[in-house]
């Protein structure tokens, strides 16, 4: 009988699913703000995206996303030098993608010697 995941790890794998088109999209936004033609609305645009993916991460459990997606909303509301602003969405950008990875990897993985019908 194959191992089967428990409903948190199906959660889990749900959320993290829905993540790789807000991926595209927040990159999308970043380098829209990169360019010379980037006014406030897309800065609101990225913080919606972003705080979308963080309520979501943090109703299943998915903490390092969750901070990450959190950080990156303070930096894009943040004023002052573009340049810095845009160099840190980018590397958490990068960051969250690497988290994503391991997110899902773990999620994924049947828990071995527990019944999945017990899990919280």
């Amino acid at each position: 009988m194959a191992d089967k995941l428990t409903a948190r790890q199906q959660a889990q794998v749900a959320v993290l699913e829905s993540l790789p088109a807000k991926f595209a999209q927040m990159h999308r936004l970043i380098e829209e703000m990169a360019g010379a033609r980037a006014d406030i609305s897309v800065v609101r645009r990225l913080c919606r995206v972003l705080d979308e993916g963080k309520g979501a991460t943090s109703g299943v459990g998915l903490s390092a996303l969750t901070q990450t997606m959190g950080t990156m909303g303070m930096l894009a509301r943040r004023t002052g030098g573009e340049q810095m602003k845009i160099r840190g969405l980018r590397e958490g950008l990068a960051s969250l993608k690497i988290n994503y990875d391991g997110a899902l990897r773990v999620a994924k993985t049947p828990l071995a010697g527990e019944d999945p019908a017990a899990a919280p």
